[in-house]
């Protein structure tokens, strides 16, 4: 007994990751297909330790039969194969942005708003959230619960894996280059990304902000709470794998950072690591594939009534997209889906 599960862009670093978690946790699974364009067809992934799969073409697969599908590969092929693979009857949990916004689609964070999965029968989606998202609510939710957040302040450290392997590629290359004298080459990046940080994440907007603040702004509102206010201002550095945030929050009512700590130390999903010392603090070479949202660095803010600063850090290919995919996935069995005879 279990689910038969699709994996769409399963050649990527997010699609990669997706299947070894599925495999990890132990999903229920009765069978397991990795899709991907045409060019990656007839490719093998791996499934796990033992199990390799070969590539098969998204544009021709029938989802019929089909219970879930993991997506991600790319918002707008996205925005074709999963409305096609959802009206087969499959439950598509979408990686892509293309669909986060959309009013009738939840937008999921397990630990945050489990709740919110009982829409997903308006158009069989469900959206999982930006990466920088993911990883911040799921260290506000529990300060919510306990003092209300007024506003946010944000500012994002993010990894070039979030750009795609392209990107992780043009960082090697790059400082591979610097040292031996070669010209840099800018393919993915607007700068130079090795031994320096870009604060443009994604396109600009009318006001100012790039779209990746902007994620930030509107999904924060839609998972936990509608008033909370939002301003972020994300950057690109020269790290391979794991994103870091550097929040500052302003409350309704006061909360102490012993207080904070408390609540955070009890959260599903957190782990606190804060000591005044050395190395008493998480940085995204230690969070790299690890599971949990790494919280350091409380402190109260004495410039604001009821205000707190902390750091966070997650493994952003894991919790902050292939990990939390799955997660919804487990949470759905849980809670909505009869499992197959």
């Amino acid at each position: 007994m279990g689910y038969k599960v699709a994996v769409i862009g399963a050649t990527g670093n997010v699609g990669r990751e997706m299947l070894q978690i599925l495999a990890d946790r132990k999903f229920p699974v009765s069978d397991v297909v990795a899709l991907a364009s045409a060019k990656s067809v007839g490719r093998e992934v791996s499934f796990g330790e033992d199990d390799v799969l070969k590539v098969q073409n998204l544009e021709t697969f029938d989802f019929t039969g089909w219970d879930i599908a993991l997506s991600s590969p790319g918002a707008k092929v996205s925005a074709v194969h999963s409305p096609r693979a959802a009206k087969a009857g499959c439950v598509v949990i979408d990686n892509t942005s293309h669909f986060r916004m959309d009013p009738d689609v939840p937008l999921v964070v397990p630990e945050v708003n489990p709740h919110h999965l009982a829409g997903y029968t308006a158009k069989n989606i469900i959206a999982n959230p930006n990466c920088s998202t993911i990883q911040m609510v799921v260290a506000l939710k529990p300060l919510h619960d306990l003092a209300t957040i007024r506003r946010v302040v944000v500012s994002t450290y993010q990894s070039v894996s979030g750009g795609g392997r392209e990107a992780m590629d043009e960082l090697f290359s790059q400082t591979r280059g610097i040292y031996v004298n070669d010209p840099i080459k800018k393919e993915k990046f607007t700068k130079q990304i090795a031994f320096n940080v870009i604060p443009h994440i994604d396109v600009f907007m009318d006001d100012g902000s790039t779209k990746e603040e902007w994620k930030m702004v509107v999904e924060t509102k839609k998972i936990l709470d509608p008033s909370i206010k939002v301003t972020a201002t994300c950057v690109r550095v020269p790290v391979f794998i794991g994103h870091s945030e550097a929040v500052n929050v302003e409350f309704e009512n006061p909360i102490s950072a012993d207080e904070a700590r408390a609540a955070l130390k009890n959260a599903p999903g957190v782990v606190v690591i804060d000591h005044r010392a050395d190395e008493g603090y998480v940085t995204p070479v230690e969070a790299a594939g690890d599971d949990p949202v790494y919280v350091s660095r409380i402190r109260e803010d004495p410039t604001v009534d009821n205000g707190l600063s902390f750091w966070v850090v997650a493994d952003n290919l894991r919790k902050g997209a292939a990990l939390n995919t799955v997660q919804i996935a487990e949470a759905l069995v849980e809670r909505h889906l009869n499992v197959p005879a």
